[in-house]
Formats: structure tokens, C-alpha cells, sequence
């Protein structure tokens, strides 16, 4: 099972040629590889990541449902980090 996280970018960089972001998951941040989007990701943008790779560029809607479900079939749980940011809510997002 592919687990995509959405989150919004919040800036972005050059890494050795490939352009890199740092994502916010609700007030954990985390250095996100961007190449698959670029050129049409900006800051403010939201994304589904995997593994550290922005897989597709989401509106904050479909950002919010994602969430949302993940959060009830507690596959959040996994994770440390992102069991805290959904214990925070979206309201970062």
C-alpha cells in the first residue's frame, strides 16, 4: 500500500539541481523532494507525499479529505511524527 501524506509547501530550494521544498503536515515540517512537480508547484501549494517525494499536487480540500481519512482508518498511528499532527488537527494546514 502506497501511503501519501498532503501537505503545504512552505518554501522551496535548489538541491543539486533538484528542486526541493520544505512541507508543512500541520506544524511538522519536513525537506521534501519536488522535481516530480516542478514547474508547477509554489509555495502555498499543497502536495501528497510518499517517502519524501511529492507525488501529486492536491487543492487544500482534497489536502483536508485525505487527511481525514487516514486519520479514521488510523494509519496515522504508524508514525510518530504525523501522529502528533493529527492530533493537532488541520488547523495548520
Amino acid at each position: 500500500m502506497c501511503l501519501g501524506i498532503p501537505g503545504r509547501v512552505v518554501s522551496l530550494h535548489d538541491d543539486g539541481g533538484l528542486l526541493m521544498g520544505t512541507i508543512d503536515f500541520a506544524g511538522t515540517t519536513r525537506d521534501v523532494c519536488l522535481a516530480y512537480l516542478a514547474p508547477d508547484i509554489a509555495v502555498g501549494d499543497y502536495a501528497l507525499v510518499h517517502v519524501g517525494f511529492a507525488i501529486a499536487k492536491v487543492d487544500e480540500e482534497e489536502a483536508r479529505r485525505t487527511f481525514e481519512a487516514l486519520s479514521a482508518m488510523s494509519q496515522l498511528d504508524e508514525l510518530d511524527w504525523l501522529a502528533e499532527v493529527a492530533d493537532k488537527g488541520l488547523g495548520a494546514l
